[in-house]
């Protein structure tokens, strides 16, 4: 159990760092005067390596002690925002977000495959669950650790708080990190991962991208709200917060859940939910009546990760399981670097309220594409 607790702490801290640097990178790009586009580009950077390095890192994972990749990528963190500190200009940010890509890359497999082969085959769902209500308590004190550093210290102070989270994570790993299981080795002969012809593992893989498409732009994309709109950034963090709240909630469920009702039951109400929730982002114009926009869409969208996780590691080959998760986070975060760039580029022609509008549909289609499918979830 302790290397369990010791794996949730160290997801905590990094998660809270990772998401206090997207709201920080936004909106110090904004306060430099970057235009939507660049903000998008900047975004999307932010998942170069994570698209590049994924399935990498997974067979990493799968081979080798996961205490020198979460060190590495602890280090890459920091390092990130000292150069935002040091450095506070545009093109430096460019430099900074991909260094901060590469420190999630390393984090977001190794952490869930961690999670996945500490868990027995009962306890998995119930594991997954916790690491998601972690991951949910990061999104409320991330954007709130950004914004209230913002308004009470300035730009830079909060890019120092936030660094501060990445040398947690470095003292935790040298101090208790003998406490983490050794790699499991290679897969055992045979042991050949499920592939991409397999009908089951498209859809899976493709709905997972949508609900991760849809949960970081709704995150990206109401802080440029919330700026237009005149808030301030603390009254952004915490809108942000409240969706992080409604997220915590659904997943305390999120175990019952996918023991009662099949897979693709609940991701057609996750992205319900998702498109209802970007439809009335557009007519809100007060902190209030945005957190209780983005509340909602947290009820649906807030279990809709943690249960593409579960599913994928469900469907893993023995041995093969962080290359499995590699390859769903290849998948997503090829979307969540494409994503902000493209619906940049469409936000400077239809306008902010138009993505919104957009993307309501988009998470319409993902519902649709969902019940085409009969989605297992026990290994």
């Amino acid at each position: 159990m302790r290397s369990i607790y010791l794996t949730l702490a160290l997801t905590f801290f990094n998660f809270t760092g990772n998401n206090s640097m997207r709201v920080l990178l936004t909106l110090y790009a904004l306060h430099l005067g970057a235009s939507a586009s660049e903000v998008g580009i900047i975004g999307g950077l932010l998942f170069l390596f994570p698209v590049l390095l994924s399935w990498f890192v997974g067979g990493l994972a799968d081979r080798k002690a996961a205490r020198k990749l979460l060190l590495f990528a602890a280090t890459c963190a920091a390092a990130s925002l000292l150069l935002m500190y040091f450095f506070p200009s545009l093109p430096v940010f460019y430099a900074a977000a991909a260094l901060n890509g590469l420190a999630l890359s390393f984090f977001h497999v190794t952490l869930q495959n961690l999670i996945g082969n500490l868990s027995k085959p009962e306890e998995r769902a119930r594991n997954f669950a916790n690491f998601s209500m972690i991951g949910a308590t990061t999104s409320f004190f991330g954007p709130l650790l950004a914004g209230l550093s913002i308004d009470h210290f300035g730009y830079g102070w909060a890019c120092l708080a936030t660094a501060a989270l990445s040398l947690v994570v470095i003292s935790l790993v040298l101090w208790q990190g003998r406490h983490l299981p050794p790699a499991r080795g290679r897969a055992k002969a045979g042991a050949a991962p499920r592939t991409l012809i397999d009908r089951g593992m498209v859809v899976m893989l493709i709905t997972g991208g949508l609900v991760q498409l849809g949960y970081d732009l709704f995150q990206f994309y109401v802080p440029i709200h919330g700026h237009e709109i005149g808030l301030s950034a603390s009254a952004i963090g915490g809108v942000l917060a409240t969706l992080a709240i409604a997220a915590f909630i659904v997943r305390n469920f999120l175990a019952k859940l996918s023991e009662r009702y099949p897979g693709e039951k609940l991701l057609m109400w996750v992205f319900l939910t998702g498109a209802l929730g970007f439809a009335l982002v557009p007519f809100t114009t007060n902190a209030f009546v945005l957190g209780a926009v983005a509340f909602l869409f947290g009820l649906g969208m807030g279990i809709g990760i943690p249960l593409t996780v579960i599913l994928m590691f469900a469907n893993s080959s023995d041995g093969r399981s962080g290359q499995m998760l590699g390859i769903r986070l290849t998948v997503n975060n090829t979307v969540r670097m494409s994503g902000p760039m493209a619906f940049g580029a469409i936000g400077a022609a239809v306008g902010v309220s138009g993505v919104f509008w957009i993307l309501a549909g988009v998470m319409l289609g993902g519902g649709a594409l969902a019940l085409t499918q009969k989605f297992k979830h026990k290994a």
